[in-house]
């Protein structure tokens, strides 16, 4: 059995190196879009051109949802033009493809907490994502890991509004989907009584919820449809999670960032299947993991 051996790594600056300069980091970031930890992303396009002049660095999109990220790489500390730019090429991407989801994200080498508190100011106003970037050299090797200092806030939806959220009942659920897929959530709700006891659904016009002792407490959705019933777990993303679920081989519709959702298709077979991987996943989503 090979031993792995401990190599102390170091830290190099890629603005002040000769060898490496932002067109290479853009090359990395292209050829595997993933790295940037934005989900199953792909490049769509890169120095795209803008109207009244300047080129966004990188255009990507997921494969699984109609949801782009525009993209603003800076070697070095990050400053205001740099936010700037971010936001304006974000702007203008939105309004020319306003049938797509968009998030502004700023990568930089230096993200100070004087400019993270003013990127804070925009988040919520607008998605906005930054990403430090940190260039490891290992004897003659170089990686670049890229981590996440402030992600997109998620606002809730108008639905869990509970002031403005317009209830519905079972009937109108068996009228728009069917009895039988309704009855899945009622199955589904039976498993959530093994962690959860207390959990009650509550009938809403767009999706169906829980309550926990007379209040929302929406960990899981269930949004029946004619032959399946969508499951929506509020999770953040991890590596463990997606491999329960892919090697499942249950029908998952991707993971939406925007909400921080596993979204799965169940059909009536899967509850009993996977009966207990989704007690499992559901049990997750009550705790957040």
């Amino acid at each position: 059995m090979s031993q792995l051996i401990y190599q102390r790594p170091e830290h190099i600056s890629l603005r002040e190196h000769l060898d490496f300069d932002e067109k290479w980091v853009q090359d990395r970031i292209a050829e595997d879009p993933t790295i940037l930890g934005l989900g199953e992303v792909v490049l769509k396009d890169r120095e795209r051109g803008q109207p009244k002049g300047g080129r966004l660095d990188l255009l990507l999109q997921d494969i699984e949802t109609n949801h782009r990220y525009e993209i603003e790489l800076q070697l070095g500390p990050t400053d205001e033009t740099h936010i700037i730019r971010t936001i304006e090429y974000w702007d203008v991407e939105r309004k020319r493809y306003p049938q797509y989801e968009h998030t502004a994200v700023l990568i930089a080498e230096d993200i100070t907490s004087r400019f993270l508190s003013v990127i804070e100011l925009f988040n919520g106003a607008l998605p906005l994502i930054a990403i430090q970037l940190n260039a490891i050299r290992i004897v003659d090797t170089i990686s670049l890991v890229f981590t996440t200092v402030l992600d997109e806030r998620r606002l809730g939806l108008v639905d869990e509004d509970e002031e403005v959220s317009e209830v519905t009942d079972r009937a109108y659920w068996e009228n728009r989907a069917t009895r039988e897929t309704v009855q899945l959530a009622d199955r589904l709700l039976e498993m959530i009584h093994t962690f959860e006891p207390n959990a009650k659904l509550k009938y809403n016009k767009f999706y169906v919820g829980l309550t926990v002792g007379n209040r929302s407490n929406n960990f899981v959705d269930f949004i029946p449809q004619k032959s399946a019933i969508r499951l929506e777990l509020k999770l953040p993303r991890t590596d463990e999670t997606d491999q329960l679920i892919n090697v499942s081989g249950i029908d998952t519709l991707g993971y939406e960032r925007t909400w921080g959702t596993y979204r799965l298709r169940l059909v009536p077979s899967d509850l009993e299947k996977h009966k207990i991987l989704l007690i499992e996943l559901m049990n997750k989503a009550r705790y957040k993991g």
